[in-house]
């Protein structure tokens, strides 16, 4: 018979809408201002936490809407922003360093709806308001910095291999540059670290017995790759210690790094903590150094002079006991003076050498130095921002015992500085020092600012549409209509239910274009049952030849422009992977109501009927 579908195909066309409207469903419902509350690397958080943080709001007379124990967190709802920031700072103020606040703005959907994995839409950046960084990754430093320990382990090479040279250092040119008395030498070096490292290339001058070392193309492009990767691996470890949900980290071109931190309220908080390059390094105190010789240039060769917070000086061996990357945990407490401190727990590694050191050394000093680039408010010659390197000594302690995997370092000025200096030693060393080049603050206001106008623009489009399908086509232009509203509605469940898919400004623009792209494919059905029926075919004949002919074209169509969307998402970044992806999910839902949703009411109003004239 014609025009009629059998009933599982009926069945499925509803079972389909109905899934994609249940999911939409969550994103009628609002939002609360809320004060999240996790443990530390994953720790639990239990119902005497739980009563702690009834207790805290009592106590400062602070009023909430609810507060729940879920899944090892905490999540406290506000009536407004308000009394949010008041909760947060009370919290801070008196909760354990080991917990980490977050703001968000918490989903009010019902428990039924969440208890089927039915969530509301992420919104982007530009749609919630947030921060927005555009940092670089200093190459030349991560370069000179591996030139510098490269030329450690050449000359341990040539001193194991009993060849003698006038000395090493590291050219401007990026070479680590070596020295030999004659050719000879200069020969079986080239031979021996040829052998050793196949990624470096070395260059002989025999006038001045010489052997330059650089790194290959290809090892020095697995350096920036690695530097770039590490550093987005460590800002997101910063990100996650912010308590920021549903942040974006990642590489944009060669050697740059987004961040988008949607929902942020403390901007300032956390440009300090993800451009920060702050590290600790631990150093023996040259007891044997004369303070008065070394502060007008005369240091031992195996020292260095470093300058402490007080204003004094201070002369240290060069060799560096303990780095930062050693440290696995640390916490800032009060000491029993009431004094900031951290508290430092090591790897095993880390552990065994500072064990090592403290048990032969005990009784001398042992300094501990916090380093950190800065911006120099200098650019150089591609106007690249440049970094300067700030060191100083922050505290300086006798070695009384043997010394484990924990213990503490002092010196700190405030609280706020301890638990910053906690944080960043909990995420992890930069690999590399980064600029923040670009900067963009989007206030709350302005990302509601921009869903209003999107949601306008969207029912301005489709408002048009509606009125002129009514009127030109009728009936069937209803049929259309009915298409259109139900696009709309699975494209928002689809987009609800991928895990990662985020809405942003760009994204409701190409709902917008598949909504003309929708109309079109109707448009041209109609057209071709227009036709139909102006040769002379029966109603139902030309129904039947309107939809098997165009499908085709339609089907046609719209793979060309999902190619072209699945491209746009594959090379495209931020803005424009948000466009490809509702544009992507936007042709196929069309494809499903404009071929199957539309054919179904037309064969629920006419098909199987004798008909004399349709209503088109």
């Amino acid at each position: 018979m014609l025009n009629h579908y059998p009933w599982w195909k009926s069945i499925m066309v509803v079972l389909v809408i109905c899934v994609g409207a249940l999911y939409a469903l969550p994103n009628l419902y609002g939002e609360n201002p809320a004060v999240q509350i996790t443990g530390m690397h994953g720790a639990s958080v239990d119902i005497s936490i739980l009563d702690t943080v009834k207790t805290i709001f009592k106590k400062n007379k602070l009023s909430f809407n609810a507060i729940t124990l879920e899944n090892d967190t905490i999540l406290v709802r506000f009536s407004d922003t308000d009394n949010q920031i008041a909760g947060r700072d009370a919290l801070s103020a008196s909760l354990d360093d080991s917990l980490i606040l977050a703001l968000k703005l918490a989903p009010t959907i019902p428990t039924w709806l969440n208890m089927i994995g039915a969530h509301p839409m992420r919104l982007g950046l530009d749609l919630r308001g947030g921060v927005h960084f555009l940092m670089e990754v200093d190459m030349a430093a991560v370069i000179k910095k591996l030139l510098i320990q490269q030329k450690e382990t050449f000359n341990t090479e040539l001193r194991d291999a009993k060849l003698h040279h006038r000395g090493i250092r590291v050219s401007s040119d990026n070479n680590v540059e070596m020295l030999f008395r004659n050719e000879i030498d200069m020969d079986a070096a080239e031979h021996e670290l040829g052998k050793l490292y196949p990624n470096i290339v070395f260059i002989t001058d025999s006038s001045r017995f010489t052997i330059l070392g650089s790194f290959t193309e290809v090892r020095l492009q697995e350096i920036r790759d690695y530097a770039v990767n590490q550093n987005i691996i460590i800002l997101r470890n910063r990100v996650n210690e912010l308590g920021v949900s549903e942040p974006l980290v990642q590489r944009q071109g060669e050697s740059r790094i987004v961040v988008e931190l949607p929902g942020i309220q403390d901007a300032a908080r956390a440009k300090k903590i993800l451009g920060a390059t702050a590290t600790l390094e631990f150093h023996e105190v040259d007891g044997s150094a004369d303070l008065a010789a070394a502060a007008i240039g005369h240091v031992p060769p195996d020292s260095e002079i470093k300058k402490a917070r007080d204003g004094h000086h201070v002369v240290v061996k060069k060799r560096i006991i303990l780095s930062g990357s050693s440290i696995t945990d640390a916490s800032s407490s009060f000491d029993e003076y009431n004094r900031p401190q951290v508290n430092i727990s090591l790897d095993s590694e880390g552990g065994s050498k500072m064990a090592a050191f403290s048990k032969n050394n005990v009784g001398k000093l042992i300094a501990t130095i916090f380093s950190e680039y800065k911006d120099s408010g200098k650019r150089n010659e591609n106007g690249k921002v440049m970094l300067s390197k700030h060191e100083e000594v922050i505290n300086e302690a006798a070695i009384q015992t043997a010394l484990g995997r924990n213990f503490r370092i002092t010196g700190i000025n405030s609280q706020e500085e301890a638990q910053n200096l906690a944080l960043l030693l909990r995420a992890g060393t930069l690999i590399a020092p980064i600029s923040i080049v670009e900067e963009r603050i989007i206030g709350p206001s302005m990302g509601q600012q921009n869903i209003d106008m999107g949601i306008k623009a969207c029912l301005c489009g489709l408002f048009a549409v509606m009125i002129f399908m009514l009127i030109y086509y009728r009936k069937f232009g209803f049929f259309a209509n009915c298409a259109l509203i139900t696009n709309i509605v699975l494209i928002i469940g689809i987009m609800s239910m991928i895990s990662g898919a985020t809405m942003t400004l760009p994204g409701i623009a190409g709902i917008v274009l598949t909504v003309g792209m929708a109309v079109d494919a109707n448009v041209l059905i109609f057209e071709r049952i227009r036709e139909e029926l102006a040769e002379g075919q029966n109603c139902q004949q030309a129904i039947h030849q309107g939809y098997a002919n165009s499908c085709r074209t339609i089907v046609d169509a719209s793979i060309t422009t999902l190619i072209t969307a699945i491209i746009l998402f594959s090379v495209g970044t931020g803005a424009v992977k948000g466009f490809a992806v509702t544009l992507s999910i936007g042709i196929l839902t069309s494809m499903f109501t404009t071929i199957i949703g539309t054919r179904a009411l037309v064969n629920l109003v006419y098909g199987g009927k004798s008909i004399n004239k349709l209503s088109i």
